[in-house]
């Protein structure tokens, strides 16, 4: 049966648009759970977190993977495949969620205890054997891994859902897996870059520059649009032009992202105000503000990233000292000359109007979000 959906280009990532990201996810899990009972019901709960923690989320993979597809063949009159395809990527990305908060030793996520806080809580009030903390670190990490093996098996169930064929799916494979080695390989370069000590603000630029182009710009925004547009059968004009616009956006994306994790409101952005400092990223923002602050506030800056417990009047410090650097002024010119550089190379390709349109509209939906 084809998916009743309104797909409206002013409105890329309208309530509807998410709600059937949803439904097709939660439909591929629902059929999922007979195979997990039969196994055992201790395992059969691993669906009941699987849905709790794929339900929500912004759906901007999904998102550029339909407007990616509709730039190149217009609106399908049968979406259900697409849909089904562009929800793999939702699930892809809870599964690099899991795996993020046990990095990261995160408490919640979207609003509730994280993956690896709820396995603790699991083993502590069963009391079983062990450490709570090591089960719920393991607990998280194979959830994650069960999330990365359902995304490989939605996408793949994607030509008998309807709208696509195999031979659609076969061409647009190969960009689905450059996503998934180039977004490990991101975080890699992540965690490497965050155990280095502070030094070269210039390396410290070029650092931040590959891990937002892998762990982002690709991941989130060029990888994603490449794939819808080859569900499509786009020719290598379109490609490369969907490259031009994806990798600056995805830059942008990351460093609005940047710019709320330090400056941003609790209630907006979804986890504890200055969780980023806490966890010392190391991102373009930070680069920024040592390389334009004075001695003493690179000093200062270095005892205060990282720290756990940086809250209150040390937190509001660590801010004061990123914003009187120029870096957040500096930043925020980026994000706009990204934008701009993502909507010109659009113009290097012929794509549908309507395509056209909900790509720019997503563009801005990106980077306009406050905080």
């Amino acid at each position: 049966m084809a998916t009743e959906l309104h797909l409206d280009p002013s409105q890329p990532l309208s309530a509807s648009f998410r709600d059937a990201v949803g439904t097709a996810i939660d439909d591929f899990i629902a059929e999922r759970r007979p195979e997990l009972a039969a196994i055992g019901p201790e395992v059969a709960a691993l669906a009941d977190r699987a849905g709790q923690f794929t339900a929500g989320g912004k759906r901007v993979r999904p998102a550029f993977c339909v407007w990616g597809h509709i730039a190149v063949r217009g609106v399908p009159e049968d979406p259900t495949g697409l849909l089904w395809a562009a929800a793999s990527l939702d699930v892809l990305h809870v599964s690099a969620l899991m795996h993020d908060d046990v990095m990261d030793a995160s408490d919640t996520r979207r609003g509730v205890p994280a993956a690896h806080r709820q396995f603790e809580a699991v083993h502590r009030d069963s009391g079983w054997l062990g450490e709570p903390v090591v089960f719920g670190r393991a607990g998280a990490i194979l959830l994650g891994d069960l999330l990365t093996m359902w995304s490989v098996q939605m996408v793949d169930q994607t030509p008998m859902r309807g709208g696509l064929s195999f031979p659609d799916l076969a061409r647009a494979l190969p960009f689905l897996e450059l996503m998934r080695t180039e977004v490990t390989a991101g975080q890699f370069l992540d965690i490497v870059a965050q155990a280095q000590p502070f030094g070269d603000p210039h390396r410290a630029m070029d650092e931040a520059h590959r891990v937002v182009e892998y762990k982002t710009a690709r991941y989130t925004v060029q990888r994603p649009l490449q794939f819808g547009a080859a569900l499509g059968a786009a020719d290598e004009t379109q490609l490369a032009a969907l490259a031009g616009y994806g990798s600056p956006l995805g830059r942008a994306f990351q460093f609005r992202d940047d710019v709320m994790g330090v400056f941003g409101d609790a209630e907006v952005i979804g986890k504890p105000a200055g969780d980023d400092l806490r966890e010392g990223k190391r991102t373009l923002l930070l680069a920024h503000a040592f390389a334009g602050t004075t001695e003493a506030g690179a000093h200062r800056l270095t005892e205060l990233i990282g720290n756990p417990g940086l809250a209150g009047s040390e937190l509001a410090e660590a801010r004061d000292i990123i914003d009187s650097s120029g870096a957040r002024e500096h930043v925020e010119r980026m994000i706009e000359d990204c934008l701009n550089e993502a909507i010109t190379a659009l113009d290097a390709a012929e794509f549908t109007e309507v395509g056209r349109e909900g790509l720019i509209a997503l563009a801005r939906a990106a980077v306009d979000r406050s905080y």
